[in-house]
C-alpha cells in the first residue's frame, strides 16, 4: 500500500506543519494535527473544510464521545442504578473527571475542550460530507490502560484525576497550544503518572494503529474520496506511519478492541476471606459463646462502622449512613453484592436526582464542592466512599478476628 507524504510535515517552521498528505491506494489521505483545546485549531479545520476539498471527514472521536458532543444533554438519560449494577461508578467517575479537567482548562481560555471536533462535525453537516469515528471506544482504552497497571498504579492515577480537580493553577493558552505535542488523555493522565512506560501503549501507540486500521478500512471502502482526518497532533506520525501496515484492518481493529483477560485471584480472594471469617466465627462459638459473639461484634462494629463513616465522608443521607452500617457486616459476606450497590440505591430513592442535577453535572464537577453539592456526582461518591470503607473495615476486622483467636 504505497505511501506519499508531504514534505511540508518535515518542517514544523512551515505554516502547513501539521498537515500530512499520504496516499493509501486510491485514496488521499489529509491528516490534520490539532490541538484539543486550541482556538487556532478549530479554525484551521474550519478552513480546511470550507475549501471544499474533501468528500469525507474523519474525527479522533468514540461512538460515546461523539454523541457526548452531538448530544450533550444525554447524561440526563443516564441510568444511575444501572450504571452501579453493571460496576461501572468508578469508570463514570472517571470519565468525569477528565472532562472536568479539560473543561476547566477550557473555561479558563474561553473555548469549549474539543472545539476543533465539533467545527469538524458542524462543517461536515454544512457541506454534506460524511463523517468517520476513527478512535477506539474510551472505555476499552481505559479498561487496557487499567490492565496494563498494578492496582497500586490504578488506586494513584484514579486518585491523580479526583485530585486534579483541587488545582486551580492557571494555562495560558500557549501553554494550551503545547498539547500538540501530545494528545488530550494522554495528558490528562500523564500529568497524574511519575513514569509514563505503561501509560504509553494503551493510550498513544494503540490508538495511533487503531486509527489508522480505521482510516485504511475507509480508504478501502470509498476509493478515490479525498478525506480529511482531524486528530491529535501527537498521533500525526504514528497514524502516518501505520497507514503502510499490510495486516488485515479489521483483524487489527479486533486484536486492539480485545480486553485483558480477568486473573482469577482477584475473583477468588473475596470468597476465601469469607470463609476464613465464618471459620474464625466456628472456631471462636466452639471455643466460648462469649468468644464468638465478641468476633461477631468486631466485625459489625468495624464493618459497618468504617462504611457508614465513607458514607458521611460523601455527605449521605443520614438514612443512607444507617443503611450502610447494617448492610456492609452483611454484603461483605456476600461478594456478589457491595455494600455501595446497596447505599446507592438508597441514596438514589431518599435523593432521587433531578432533571437540573444532570443538566449541571458537567459543570460542577469542575470544582471539588461540586461533586457533593450535585446529586448525581454525590451519589457515586456514596458508592465509592461506602465501598472503601467496608472493604478496609473487611481487612481490619478480619485481622482482629485472628489476633483475638490467637490471643
Amino acid at each position: 500500500m504505497p505511501v506519499v507524504e508531504n514534505a511540508a510535515a518535515d518542517n514544523p517552521e512551515h505554516p502547513a506543519a501539521l498537515l500530512r498528505e499520504v496516499m493509501v491506494g486510491e485514496t488521499s489521505i489529509t491528516l490534520l494535527g490539532t490541538a484539543h483545546i486550541s482556538r487556532s485549531s478549530a479554525e484551521q479545520v474550519a478552513s480546511e473544510l470550507d475549501s471544499k476539498a474533501y468528500q469525507a471527514v474523519a474525527v479522533e472521536l468514540c461512538a460515546s464521545r461523539y454523541e457526548a458532543i452531538s448530544n450533550p444533554d444525554r447524561l440526563a438519560e443516564l441510568d444511575l442504578m444501572q450504571v452501579v449494577r453493571q460496576g461501572k461508578a468508578s469508570m463514570v467517575m472517571a470519565n468525569l473527571a477528565m472532562a472536568a479537567y479539560q473543561q476547566r482548562l477550557g473555561e479558563q481560555l474561553g473555548i469549549e475542550p474539543g472545539a476543533e471536533m465539533r467545527t469538524a462535525i458542524r462543517q461536515a453537516e454544512k457541506h454534506g460530507l460524511a463523517v468517520v469515528l476513527i478512535d477506539r471506544e474510551i472505555g476499552i482504552t481505559l479498561r487496557r490502560t487499567a490492565g496494563n497497571l498494578s492496582w497500586w498504579r490504578r488506586a494513584v492515577l484514579f486518585s491523580g484525576l479526583l485530585a486534579s480537580l483541587v488545582s486551580r493553577e492557571q494555562v495560558s493558552e500557549e501553554d494550551i497550544e503545547h498539547l500538540k505535542e501530545g494528545d488530550v488523555i494522554e495528558t490528562t493522565f500523564a500529568e497524574f503518572a511519575h513514569d509514563r512506560s505503561d501509560l504509553y501503549q494503551p493510550l498513544i501507540a494503540e490508538r495511533d494503529r487503531y486509527m489508522a486500521a480505521r482510516l485504511r478500512e475507509a480508504a478501502a471502502q470509498h476509493p478515490g474520496r479525498p478525506l480529511l482526518a482531524v486528530v491529535g497532533a501527537g498521533h500525526l506520525n504514528g497514524i502516518a506511519a501505520h497507514l503502510d501496515d499490510s495486516d488485515d484492518p479489521s483483524s487489527a481493529i479486533r486484536q486492539l478492541e480485545a480486553l485483558p483477560a480477568r486473573s482469577r485471584w482477584p475473583r477468588l480472594l473475596p470468597w476465601l476471606i469469607v470463609a476464613l471469617v465464618f471459620t474464625g466465627f466456628y472456631i471462636g462459638f466452639q471455643r466460648s459463646p462469649e468468644l464468638g459473639w465478641q468476633l461477631v461484634s468486631d466485625w459489625v462494629l468495624i464493618n459497618g462502622g468504617l462504611s457508614a463513616l465513607g458514607a458521611v465522608i460523601a455527605a449521605a443521607h443520614p438514612l443512607t449512613i444507617l443503611t450502610a452500617f447494617l448492610a456492609a457486616p452483611v454484603t461483605s459476606l456476600n461478594p456478589t453484592i457491595g455494600a455501595g450497590m446497596v447505599t446507592a440505591a438508597a441514596e438514589l430513592w431518599l435523593r432521587k436526582p433531578r432533571v437540573g442535577d444532570f443538566s449541571r453535572l458537567r459543570h460542577d464537577t469542575t470544582q471539588l464542592r461540586g461533586w457533593w453539592r450535585n446529586r448525581v456526582s454525590r451519589t457515586l461518591l456514596v458508592f465509592l466512599f461506602s465501598t472503601l470503607g467496608s472493604a478496609i473495615g473487611t481487612y481490619i476486622a478480619g485481622f482482629l478476628i485472628y489476633d483475638r483467636l490467637n490471643g
